[in-house]
């Protein structure tokens, strides 16, 4: 039996009413439940926590999927907020031991000291933005991937807990082009793909 955490960061704030990511959540459940083999919890950021049981299911989970909202080309205050917490209350507790560096040779090693090796994890974003202005010559994000520019260090932060990451999904233009139909079946089939090939040996 495999163990999933679903982390949802939508919230309300301004003009958005974080209903967006709660529909790809609850996607992501419709399709895990699929599985015979995997077991699931749902943390839904904007309803509260308590930071020492969210530690806790960081360590039970083998898979963490976090679903965000960008905004202003960031993690919107309430996850970023969840994450500082939690991964401060993991410090020695699951999560991480140390940045990995001896005062004897302080120079090397940083980023080795996360206690989450063997668990994967998985980002979903959703974006005003068209896929368009990060892969077009001359558009705003000069050809940088989400992963390769605005997620950077989302992704380092991961591999300082020593989680391994696994492919992400984009969903762009969802304020002035959105087809949530057509995006939520790209990210089910999405979603299907990975955790058939992860799950293999355990279907066989």
């Amino acid at each position: 039996m495999k163990k999933v955490l679903i982390i949802n960061g939508g919230q309300n704030f301004g003009h958005s009413g974080g209903k967006y990511n709660q529909t790809i959540a609850e996607n992501t459940f419709e399709v895990l439940k699929k599985f015979d083999s995997v077991e699931v919890k749902i943390t839904h950021v904007s309803e509260g926590y308590d930071k020492n049981e969210e530690v806790e299911k960081f360590v039970w989970a083998d898979y963490i999927i976090y679903h965000t909202p960008i905004w202003w080309f960031q993690l919107p205050n309430g996850l970023k907020k969840y994450i500082d917490e939690v991964f401060t209350a993991g410090h020695a507790k699951g999560i991480y031991m140390s940045d990995g560096r001896t005062s004897e040779n302080p120079k090397i090693n940083y980023g080795t000291g996360g206690m989450l090796g063997g668990r994967k994890y998985m980002v979903t974003t959703s974006w005003n933005a068209p896929e368009t202005a990060f892969t077009l010559p001359g558009e705003f994000f000069n050809e940088t991937s989400v992963d390769n520019g605005p997620l950077f260090g989302f992704h380092r932060m991961n591999a300082f807990v020593s989680l391994q990451r696994l492919e992400s999904f984009h969903f762009h233009d969802v304020e002035k082009n959105a087809d949530v139909e057509r995006d939520m079946k790209l990210y089910r089939e999405h979603l299907t793909s990975v955790f058939e090939k992860e799950l293999k040996p355990e279907l066989a």
